[in-house]
């Protein structure tokens, strides 16, 4: 078995103590990230390999946070001085998908990451990727 289809299994079982351990510790290295940054290398090559990525100059990754789950209505002490009907304040659904959200929401960012001479900042992340 090779290593990405080594790699294709572990991540079929999400349940296994590898994959418990190491989605803790992802999961608590990310919150110590900002919402906005860098990738040294995918998360998963094989499914990177699969869906396009080649490890060569020019292919950038970047992770960005988004918070899951319904929209709330921005209404002072859920007040909104309507009709009955339109009373909702909890459970809207937004009408954009998280995924093009995160697309707006990065766009965004990188603008206010740009310095006013419009040359990015310098990323102090020197990890290297294992392998």
């Amino acid at each position: 078995m090779g290593a990405y289809k080594y790699l294709q299994e572990v991540w079929r079982k999400k349940q296994s103590d590898v994959m418990r351990f190491l989605l803790r510790v992802r999961c608590w290295q990310y919150r110590q990230l900002s919402a906005l940054h860098r990738a040294p290398c995918p998360t998963r090559p094989d499914k990177a390999r699969r869906l396009g990525y080649k490890a060569k100059q020019g292919y950038v990754i970047y992770r960005i946070r988004v918070r899951r789950g319904g929209r709330k209505r921005p209404v002072p002490k859920g007040a909104t001085y309507r009709k009955p009907v339109h009373h909702g304040v909890n459970l809207l659904k937004l009408a954009r998908s998280l995924q093009l959200s995160s697309l707006i929401r990065s766009i965004k960012l990188s603008e206010e990451i740009l310095t006013p001479r419009g040359s990015p900042n310098q990323s102090t992340n020197t990890e290297r990727c294992a392998g």
